[in-house]
């Protein structure tokens, strides 16, 4: 006769549940693994990405910059931009996002020189490429001067694309 001890432990012990295949059982190892390997070949990438999408940085870079502004005329003539203003246009309201609005002032660089140097050089092709009433400026010049956390002064040159001027 079985007692009430024998009933208790029969109730209580770990039940096996239902015997998977092998094939799914293999199938959800190797999904796991595809899962590590996939996250670290994005961190891996992340530190060759300007921007560092995916790459492990606890702090911030303390890099500040700052951007003289030039138009190139046709004649190969420099032009600076004071302020971001020329012919009847405005870089801070052309260009309304926080981290570029007024660069010729010395700036943090939010989130590291790299990133805020790539994203100024697709800016100057959006300038050159959105500013019709400007018919003098071939190409825009930028010379980004910079101190990465507080070691430099390092100066970059970058310039837009050239832009097809003269009318028909």
């Amino acid at each position: 006769m079985a007692t009430t001890a024998d009933a208790v432990a029969e109730s209580t012990a770990p039940q096996a549940g239902p015997n998977r295949p092998l094939w799914r059982r293999r199938g959800a190892r190797w999904f796991a693994a595809a899962v590590v390997v996939a996250q670290l070949a994005l961190v891996a990438n992340g530190y060759r990405d300007p921007h560092n999408y995916f790459a492990f940085q606890p702090f911030n870079e303390s890099s500040t910059y700052a951007v003289e502004l030039v138009r190139v005329l046709d004649e190969g003539q420099r032009v600076p931009v004071p302020n971001g203003r020329w012919e009847g246009y405005d870089w801070n309201e052309l260009i309304g996002w926080g981290p570029l609005r007024s660069p010729w002032r010395q700036r943090h660089a939010f989130s590291g020189v790299d990133a805020v140097v790539d994203f100024l050089d697709h800016a100057l092709d959006w300038i050159a490429d959105n500013t019709p009433g400007d018919t003098e400026t071939r190409y825009w010049e930028a010379t980004v001067t910079y101190y990465r956390n507080a070691r430099g002064p390092h100066v970059t040159v970058i310039r837009s694309h050239d832009r097809e001027l003269g009318g028909p």
